[in-house]
């Protein structure tokens, strides 16, 4: 199915079929919580969005939670953007609890890679336990509760050992990352669903790669900053590095790796979205794409 372009005031049409009750009780969420947007950007876009997308997801079965997945390049913005749409999916009380899991927790651990020789191409398909996703997808699926996700540390730049995200029962369960929308290969022997078959809903952040790019230097500088009295932080080893090293570091980093993968591997995972979010500059919404009827 082609998907329809929208532009960003089909929005506000949306916003006309919420309830003022629920759009204060939104108000209240985004005041009570970090400020990750402004509340004209929240209520004009997110929350509509987030409407849009529960008239899609339906009702959620008896005992399990609904199932978002949400991919993008690697500084797009993609935790912030699931962060916002986790508080405006909340405020509908049909499913008030709703749970972010951040797919690295699923990438192997670094002495894993590095005994696969995959250091150099961490954050490629090939890099995560896609047995283990599937697995956590499918036991969430089930209605299970008490389902644990591994979680990563972006300062260890590594997996946390013996450390888990337990979910118990929510009404939905987003699943942001790189590649969760990936089709890698897994064992036809075992039957195994790919996991982008096992979301009820999945959406796409896109914007251009040059813009990304500034995204992810900007991003980059900023954790050696912080990193500079804290001899743990994977960013620390940068910090001896002039202001010159560090952007080439940058440039290396994403020609080889991040830059690659966006093209080879994360950006065809779009065609399997059911929206697609364009971002522009300062990370606002210009318009987006949806596989079915706004």
């Amino acid at each position: 199915m082609a998907f329809q372009q929208h532009k960003r005031d089909v929005l506000s049409k949306l916003q006309q079929d919420i309830p003022k009750a629920l759009m204060l009780d939104a108000l209240s969420r985004l005041a009570s919580g970090p400020e990750l947007v402004g509340k004209d950007e929240f209520m004009d876009t997110y929350l509509p969005l987030a409407h849009l997308i529960r008239r899609r997801l339906g009702a959620a079965p008896a005992g399990a939670p609904l199932l978002i997945g949400l991919a993008g390049s690697v500084a797009v913005g993609k935790s912030t953007v699931a962060k916002i749409l986790q508080q405006a999916l909340a405020s509908w009380p049909e499913h008030p609890e709703v749970v972010l899991v951040n797919s690295d927790g699923f990438l192997f651990p670094n002495a894993e890679l590095e005994r696969r020789g995959l250091m150099e191409r961490k954050g490629f398909p090939e890099s995560y336990d896609w047995r283990g996703l599937v697995n956590f997808l499918m036991r969430l699926k089930q209605g299970e509760p008490g389902v644990t996700a591994p979680i990563y540390s972006h300062v260890t730049y590594d997996v946390l050992p013996d450390q888990g995200q337990v979910i118990q029962k929510p009404g939905i369960v987003i699943l942001e990352g790189v590649n969760v929308l990936q089709r890698p290969f897994l064992d036809a022997a075992n039957n195994l669903p790919f996991p982008s078959d096992i979301f009820n809903y999945t959406i796409y952040v896109h914007a251009e790669e040059a813009l990304i790019k500034q995204w992810y230097e900007a991003r980059f500088l900023a954790l050696i900053e912080a990193s500079e009295n804290d001899t743990q932080s994977f960013y620390s080893r940068f910090a001896p590095l002039t202001l010159e090293q560090r952007r080439a570091v940058v440039d290396f980093v994403w020609t080889t790796i991040n830059g690659k993968n966006l093209i080879d591997h994360i950006l065809p995972t779009q065609t399997v979205a059911d929206l697609i979010i364009h971002k522009g500059e300062g990370h606002v919404i210009t318009r987006f794409e949806t596989r079915h009827p706004v």
